[in-house]
């Protein structure tokens, strides 16, 4: 992916503060340099021009070395100090020299930058109150209103410095965000694309399963009574042809169903009519097709269930025959659908062969999509021996809440 302007913004942060770091330092070497030639040459030609050279030497040596090579905070307060100390020599060596003092409006930003604000503040009102006393000291009250002048300068550059702090603070905090949001776009990109993946999947399950219970059902009907209607046809034409009518009714209505599913994606006959009509007609198609009775009996108290409940409920007892038909060799079953506490029961249960002795092929498709039906809705489904012979499916749905219907 090409970065756009504010992630190459992002990449060069780092280049672009050193640089501003070290443009910082140009005015305060030419503002050292300034006052110490402004002072010096004030002072040519008397005694304590070499006592001032080395003043201005000791406060160069301590100031201007940049404060962030020392590690240790009282190597720090110790150059701070030997500044300052030099400063007011400086002042007292010469009183009537006024350049000096404009050393300590370079310090004062420098020290903002380097500790915190309480700590810095302490520094800024150590230097004012040493102008107070020198200037005072020297020059009685009338030293009072230069010492106003400086004092304000003193405050004007060290909220300076603290601006500046401010400033770096909240680019920082900025660069720090502005990562963090790449982060999270990313990690929302790459859930972006598990979903649109898990959403592909899951509906091919959907339709897969939709296929498997609707045209599934109908050819599993229809196969049975093909081979119904062959064994007929030479004893009892009449009853082959009503047979064959049927299958011919049963594929229309699988080719139908099959539109539905691949047109609309949605194949719900439980959606189409009430669910104990669709059930009658499911037992009417099973026991036309089959010999097998099928007595299905609905609870009056069952309360209205919502669309995907209906058509969960249906599919369960529709794989239930299926199963019934292919392998039980059952000559009854059974489907009851009761309510429990706060869940939905759907038993299909019949009189066949019983369950292998393996259990139930964990490869089914049906039986692998009614548990996928019965998860997706919080329920459960089982199957089981049932009391007495044959096998017994079990479908348990909870209950919607209101709200949620």
């Amino acid at each position: 992916m090409k970065p756009g302007p504010y992630l190459e913004y992002n990449l060069d942060s780092m280049s672009h503060k050193l640089r501003h770091e070290n443009l910082l330092w140009v005015p305060a070497i030419a503002g050292y340099l300034a006052v110490s030639a402004s002072g010096i040459s004030d002072m040519a030609g008397t005694g304590e021009m070499p006592v001032a050279l080395v003043l201005l030497a000791v406060f160069g040596l301590a100031y201007l070395p940049p404060f962030k090579c020392v590690s240790s905070s009282w190597l720090l307060h110790l150059r701070v100090a030997v500044a300052v100390a030099a400063v007011g020599g400086l002042m007292i060596l010469r009183p009537g020299i006024r350049e000096f003092p404009i050393l300590l409006f370079l310090l004062g930003p420098q020290i903002m930058m380097i500790f915190p604000t309480r700590v810095a503040l302490t520094w800024v009102g150590v230097a004012t109150l040493m102008t107070l006393v020198i200037f005072v000291g020297l020059d009685g009250l009338p030293g009072l209103l230069p010492f106003l002048l400086y004092a304000s300068g003193y405050t004007f550059f060290a909220i300076f410095g603290w601006v500046l702090v401010q400033s770096e603070n909240n680019r920082r905090l900025a660069e720090q965000l502005f990562a963090e949001l790449q982060q999270a776009h990313q990690q929302l990109q790459d859930y972006t694309t598990r979903v649109e993946e898990l959403t592909v999947v899951q509906e091919r399950n959907r339709i897969a399963r939709e296929m498997h219970d609707s045209l599934g059902h109908r050819l599993t009907i229809a196969s049975v009574q093909l081979e119904g209607a062959q064994r007929l046809v030479q004893v009892d034409p009449e009853r082959a042809v009503r047979i064959l009518t049927t299958v011919r009714e049963q594929v229309s209505e699988g080719l139908q169903e099959l539109r539905r599913t691949v047109a609309m994606l949605r194949a719900s006959i439980a959606e189409d009519m009430p669910l104990g009509q669709a059930l009658q007609k499911l037992v009417q198609q099973v026991e036309e097709a089959t010999a097998v009775e099928i007595s299905l009996d609905m609870d009056a108290s069952l309360p209205e269930l919502p669309a995907p409940y209906r058509l969960a409920l249906y599919r369960a007892a529709q794989e239930g025959l299926t199963n019934i038909q292919r392998h039980a060799r059952a000559r009854q079953a059974w489907i009851h659908l009761y309510p429990r506490h706060s869940s939905v029961v759907l038993l299909v249960s019949d009189n066949g062969a019983g369950m292998p002795e393996e259990g139930p092929s964990q490869g089914s498709y049906g039986l692998t999509g009614l548990r996928e039906r019965a998860q997706r809705l919080n329920g459960s489904f089982s199957i089981d021996p049932r009391p007495g012979g044959g096998t017994q499916l079990t479908f348990c749905l909870p209950l919607p809440q209101p709200e949620e219907g």
